[in-house]
């Protein structure tokens, strides 16, 4: 699917949040010190967040917004320790219990792959789990509301 189409479907079926203005992101990569790949610049230009297939508390998949993602980038750092690759991994996704779902923005170009940070493992592990913010949508809005990455 396209980012348009799962966009569209998002928009159709999920809760997207209103857009994020082009000077929101700018402010964001500013002070986070990455630049969002082409695919997460259109989703935030769209909607600056998303809940899919339940509202907050409930929901599985909350696709932070870009301040949520400057304040769990913190909660995150906290719990790395310090590990050396988690300084270009940032929380993309917050999945509930602790867990989440981060953009590695260590390696220029696009698109950024997606990871699992399971409470449980990280930061010994985080799995890669997509090789793009679209494969990730296209496979979350395809689950049922499930971690797809699980039944893997």
């Amino acid at each position: 699917m396209t980012m348009e189409q799962l966009l569209a479907e998002i928009f159709r079926t999920h809760f997207p949040h209103p857009p994020a203005t082009p000077e929101q992101i700018a402010a964001f990569e500013a002070e986070s010190g990455w630049r969002l790949d082409a695919q997460l610049r259109t989703f935030y230009l769209h909607c600056n967040g998303a809940e899919l297939f339940r509202r907050l508390p409930e929901a599985n998949y909350s696709i932070l917004s870009l301040e949520n993602i400057q304040r769990k980038t913190e909660r995150v750092r906290f719990r790395d320790k310090g590990a050396p690759p988690a300084a270009s991994w940032f929380p993309l996704v917050d999945c509930q219990d602790s867990d989440f779902v981060l953009v590695d923005a260590s390696q220029p170009g696009e698109p950024y792959p997606l990871l699992d940070a399971y409470h449980e493992t990280y930061p010994r592990e985080a799995r890669r789990i997509a090789a793009s913010f679209s494969e990730f949508l296209e496979r979350a809005l395809n689950s049922g509301d499930q971690f797809f990455w699980l039944n893997e």
